[in-house]
């Protein structure tokens, strides 16, 4: 059996296909719009001659502010108060005047001279007070009489001192409590007849000074320190440490 073989051929045009040329297309228009987009970025314009010169702007470094001027009324002065002149009496001219002669009070040959036995005397001249450091005979605190020199009355005086506080000395509770510490000043009085008075305190809470005072209160009477014989007051300073362990 013979078969009629019948190629077909393709219906549409190869030269007339739309996608043939495509690729070269997209080239060519994205060649020309980078060109034009490199035209508009290289693009320059330029002002005219009048133009304003940035350049030549000029600014201060520093501002001042200009005060304005300002009219200000001055007030007018006030007037001067015009006082009415006092009535001057004319009084005649006394006839009769008595001048006042003054007596010089200056001693001279003819001045009398009071007698020696007429003067008062202070009977002594001996102060009332007299600081523990300077006291001729200084008080003597009970177990000291036998001391001979007054260097070591004074020096035994001090040791008994230190040893009545360290016998008699308590540590106030509150003052535990708040943890308070510090050194009180005191200062007291060995009067004429050998007790303590006119106690001062100083220290750094209530509960410190009273307890100070207290210890203080509890010396012994002494024998009054003197001056030329004579007791006197005597004034005594010592320091109490409070000091928690």
């Amino acid at each position: 059996m013979d078969l009629n073989l019948k190629i077909m051929e393709p219906k549409k045009n190869p030269k007339l296909d739309v996608k043939r040329n495509s690729l070269l297309f997209f080239f060519v228009g994205m060649t020309l719009m980078l060109f034009l987009a490199y035209l508009a970025l290289e693009w320059k314009t330029y002002y005219q001659a009048n133009a304003w010169d940035v350049g030549n702007l000029k600014v201060q470094d520093e501002l001042e502010e200009e005060t304005p001027f300002l009219k200000l009324k001055i007030p007018e002065p006030p007037k001067p108060k015009i006082k009415t002149p006092p009535v001057i009496d004319v009084v005649e001219d006394e006839k009769d005047i008595i001048e006042t002669v003054i007596a010089s009070s200056e001693p001279n040959q003819d001045t009398e001279i009071t007698p020696i036995e007429s003067i008062e005397v202070a009977d002594n001249d001996i102060p009332d007070e007299v600081p523990f450091m300077l006291i001729e005979n200084a008080p003597v605190f009970p177990g000291c009489e036998n001391e001979t020199s007054e260097k070591e009355k004074k020096a035994c005086f001090q040791e008994m001192i230190l040893k009545h506080i360290r016998k008699n000395f308590r540590y106030p509770e509150v003052a535990q409590e708040m943890g308070l510490q510090g050194r009180v000043s005191v200062v007291f009085t060995v009067q004429k007849d050998g007790n303590i008075g006119d106690i001062k305190l100083r220290g750094p809470h209530e509960s410190l000074e009273k307890e100070a005072a207290r210890i203080i209160s509890k010396l012994p009477k002494l024998q009054p320190g003197k001056q030329r014989g004579t007791a006197v007051k005597v004034p005594y300073s010592i320091p109490i440490t409070f000091k928690l362990n």
